[in-house]
């Protein structure tokens, strides 16, 4: 078995809008995701609903998410948060790029 070094900041896109999520392992426990937001914001009305336990963190730039209910969570480089199950979100807004890696939990 070869063992091989990847950057998670490599191939990210810089002029890209929206987001880019790329998978970066996944079993039947976990799944690890590396997501790119640039300047991005959830369309009106959509929320994350997501039936696993979520862990997130901020590797680059910022962002504000929002909970159903209206708390806004802000982020900053390193700052990281866990999201449970089924507690409705959405990206408010994040910074010209923002990278996160999320870690869901099944």
């Amino acid at each position: 078995m070869t063992v091989t070094v990847k950057n998670i900041f490599a191939d990210h896109d810089q002029g890209s809008d929206g987001e880019k999520f790329l998978t970066l392992f996944e079993n039947s426990s976990v799944k690890i995701e590396k997501i790119v937001s640039h300047s991005h914001s959830s369309p009106s009305g959509f929320w994350y609903d997501q039936a696993e336990e979520e862990w997130v963190i901020v590797l680059r730039g910022t962002a504000a998410l929002e909970i159903a209910g209206g708390q806004i969570v802000e982020m900053s480089e390193g700052d990281y948060s866990i999201i449970p199950q089924h507690t409705r979100h959405r990206v408010a807004r994040t910074s010209e790029t923002t990278v996160w890696l999320t870690i869901h939990v099944k």
